[in-house]
């Protein structure tokens, strides 16, 4: 059974702020308009053959120059249709497909109306990921994307915007759901320039209270014994991955972290990558790294 969530709060009391934040730390990992093609593959990875793979990693890969020693928690709330339009269309696998999502790089209990997030625009066109996103403080993409209150952008901008704008208002967009998890993430050198390498861990999410500091209950819907680890390329895989991976036993799946927040909430059939577990957190700091 469907069930639809179209939670807004109240816009902020803020004014309007037209001074760009300055990223800071494992932010600067996005920057304020961003674009960019990419390959990806994702596979699942029992939790106790991390540490070899994370081994093999640092010995041939760079840590992000950007992000902490044990990994930075990434929460993203997610927009879609009343029908869930976007689901439907990655579960159907159609070549060109879409989603919006606003992303925060650090501690939900942190976020605040000044702190920075990205609103993003993910697509898949063929075998290509592609991604186009802007920084913002969280109360102007709020206002933007929740109360439909026009957004105010340099002109460089201003194509993105409107897209985001027209595809908010055309289709009219609502929060479905949230994902979280904690990310280790490396970088390719030297040959390898353009590849990057991810681990994440604890994959949980929620269907309401989309405040990202709510403190809300969440629940794993990826089993937490599950790492799910991501290679991404700008134009090829380097064999010696390809091998790593084999040699770790990961398994190569198609799994989205936005739908399988969807079929954790009954808002879809759940799919066989496993049954979600329920977790209680009243602070999302207690996250650490196996």
């Amino acid at each position: 059974m469907k069930r639809w969530l179209a939670r807004r709060a109240s816009p902020p009391d803020r004014p309007h702020d037209d001074v760009p934040t300055e990223p800071t730390g494992y932010q600067q990992t996005a920057s304020r308009l961003h674009s960019f093609n990419r390959y990806e593959i994702k596979y699942f990875l029992d939790e106790f053959r991390v540490a070899d793979l994370r081994a093999e990693l640092v010995a041939r890969m760079a840590s992000d120059p950007f992000s902490p020693r044990g990994g930075y928690p990434v929460t993203s709330l997610y927009y879609d249709t009343a029908d869930l339009r976007f689901y439907w269309e990655k579960i159907e696998g159609l070549r060109f497909r879409r989603k919006l999502r606003m992303r925060l790089y650090g501690q939900p209990a942190d976020c605040g109306e000044q702190t920075p997030v990205q609103v993003e625009i993910k697509q898949r066109v063929n075998r290509v990921t592609q991604k186009r996103r802007i920084e913002l403080p969280y109360v102007q993409a709020h206002r933007w994307l929740d109360a439909r209150e026009p957004l105010e952008c340099h002109p460089s901008q201003k194509g993105f915007v409107d897209e985001v704008t027209t595809l908010v208002g055309n289709l009219d967009l609502r929060p479905i759901v949230t994902t979280g998890y904690l990310r280790e993430a490396f970088v390719g050198r030297d040959a390898d320039v353009g590849l990057r390498v991810t681990i994440d861990h604890q994959v949980h999410g929620r269907d309401r209270d989309f405040h990202f500091a709510s403190g809300a209950t969440n629940r794993f819907i990826i089993p937490p014994k599950l790492a799910v680890v991501e290679i991404k390329a700008n134009e090829r895989v380097p064999y010696w991955v390809t091998d790593l991976a084999a040699r770790t036993d990961m398994s190569v799946i198609r799994v989205s972290k936005y739908c399988q927040s969807v079929q954790a909430f009954g808002m879809a059939p759940r799919s066989r990558d496993g049954a979600p577990e329920l977790m209680t957190l009243t602070d999302e700091n207690d996250f650490t790294t196996t």
